[in-house]
Parts: structure tokens; C-alpha cells; sequence
């Protein structure tokens, strides 16, 4: 019996609260169809053979598991879309290069990717902003725009509003205090930077918002791929900062929806 057919049976009497609640927990144990009957309340898993996808992370953790499509073949990836689109209302896929993606497509033709970020979404419904508020995305360089915008598509796929602040790096930082405004009013700010990473310290030491740093790999010789930057922002005078992987768009992305999805609720 589904929710639908339980909660009808509520409406017209035939089932009292009590039970209802047994019959929608008991409903929710069953197990994905193709792994087997009742798991005993362990959380449902579809058996691919290469990858045991987690069907109930979203009931958990507020959002589904998301593809991490580095080091995966295109076949792979289209096979766990597949399976996740049929249990999600959205599905993400992320590190996706345009050869597996064109695959991908071919295979699920309502899919959409994004190039600079190098991201696949499926959608069951038009995206929704639900959260109050927004979160700003500040980026230094184009050549971090990869990053960046992996980060502002994780969030948005969260159902967060999205400003994205672009090429406003230290070396001209009159292109930052120009985009002061939008940047204060956010309820989180992720900044992502290469080089030698110092804008997530000034962008800290202006607002009064939660600051999520990004180094990239972008930079020269001594950058280190990337190293120098987090090394960096790991040491920034600046209070409120915190910073996540090297090139971790995604990373700060979820992080800054989760921080707006509680301040949304607060609110």
C-alpha cells in the first residue's frame, strides 16, 4: 500500500493515526524491488554490480546522493542516473566531461549539461528556489569559473537562490568593493580563489556572514596545483573562514546550502 492509498484510508475513517504511522514507517523499510524483499529497516540500496547506490539519502540528509563522474565510464555513469532518477525528484552529477556527458544524453535525452561546470542535472519538476535568502558566490578569476560554478549549481540544485560575483580578484580589487552590496547580503558566502588565494581573506574581514573558502589548482609553478592557496586560506587572519578542498566546488556548494536550509527554517 502506498502513502496516497494511506492517507485516504485515514480521511474516510477506515484507518485510525496509530496505525497509519506503522503502515507509512513499515511502507518505507521495504527495499528497492531489485535488492530483495524487506532488509530488516536498513536503508534501501540498488545493486549495480560496480556501485551500491544509497536510494534513502535524501530522507535522510535532505538531498539525494549525488554522481561523482570522475573515473567513472559514460555507461556507468548513465546506468546510475537511470536508477536514481527512478527514486529522486533530481539528480546531480558532477566531473563530467563533455565526451561522457554527449553519452549520457544520448542515453537520457531530459538530462541537461553544464559545460563550465561540468555537471549533469535531472530534474522531475521545474527547480523550486525554497530557501529564503541567497548565497553569494565570489569568484577571483574566469579561470576559476569551473569551480565556481560547480559550487553555484550544487547550491541551486539544493533549491537556494544563487549571485554570483565573477573576476573580482585581489589584483583589482576595486572590482570586489564595487560588488560589496550583494556580497554583504548574502547568508553565506563561498569564495573561491587560485594563485596565492588571498580573497576569501579580504571578503572575511568585510562581511559578517559565514565565509567558505575554495582554493583552486589554478596558478603557477609554486602554486603547487592548488596547494599554495589552501595552504593560504588554512592560514588566513581573517575570522569566520572556513575552507574546503582543493578545486571542491561541489564540497562548498552543499555546505553553503545546508547553512542557508537552517537559516531558512530559523527565519
Amino acid at each position: 500500500m502506498d502513502l496516497e492509498q494511506i492517507l485516504q484510508r485515514v480521511r474516510s475513517g477506515e484507518l485510525d493515526i496509530d496505525e497509519a504511522k506503522k503502515q507509512i514507517v513499515s511502507s518505507a523499510r521495504i527495499s528497492d524491488p531489485l535488492t530483495g524483499p524487506d532488509n530488516g529497516g536498513l536503508p534501501a540500496v540498488a545493486d549495480l554490480g560496480f556501485a551500491q547506490l544509497d536510494l534513502e539519502r535524501e530522507k535522510r540528509t535532505g538531498f539525494p546522493e549525488v554522481v561523482f563522474g570522475e573515473g567513472k565510464t559514460a555507461e556507468q555513469i548513465a546506468a546510475i542516473m537511470a536508477r536514481l532518477i527512478q527514486h529522486a525528484d533530481r539528480v546531480l552529477a558532477t566531473r563530467v566531461d563533455a565526451a561522457k556527458a554527449e553519452y549520457v544524453i544520448r542515453e537520457h535525452p531530459e538530462v541537461t549539461y553544464h559545460p563550465v561546470a561540468r555537471a549533469l542535472t535531472w530534474f522531475k519538476r521545474p527547480l523550486l528556489k525554497v530557501h529564503d535568502g541567497y548565497i553569494a558566490v565570489v569568484c577571483a578569476g574566469t579561470s576559476d569559473l569551473p569551480v565556481s560554478e560547480e559550487a553555484a549549481l550544487t547550491a541551486e540544485c539544493m533549491g537556494n537562490h544563487v549571485e554570483r560575483v565573477t573576476d573580482v580578484g585581489v589584483a583589482g580589487i576595486h572590482r570586489l568593493f564595487r560588488r560589496l552590496p550583494v556580497i554583504r547580503g548574502a547568508n553565506v558566502v563561498i569564495v573561491v580563489a587560485g594563485m596565492e588565494g588571498a580573497l576569501p581573506s579580504v571578503v572575511g574581514g568585510l562581511v559578517d556572514k559565514p565565509v567558505i573558502a575554495v582554493p583552486t589548482s589554478v596558478g603557477y609553478g609554486a602554486n603547487f596545483h592548488g596547494l599554495s592557496a589552501l595552504l593560504g586560506m588554512l592560514n588566513s587572519c581573517a575570522t569566520g573562514i572556513t575552507v574546503v578542498n582543493i578545486d571542491n566546488g561541489y564540497g562548498a556548494g552543499y555546505a553553503a546550502g545546508v547553512i542557508n536550509r537552517a537559516m531558512s527554517r530559523r527565519t
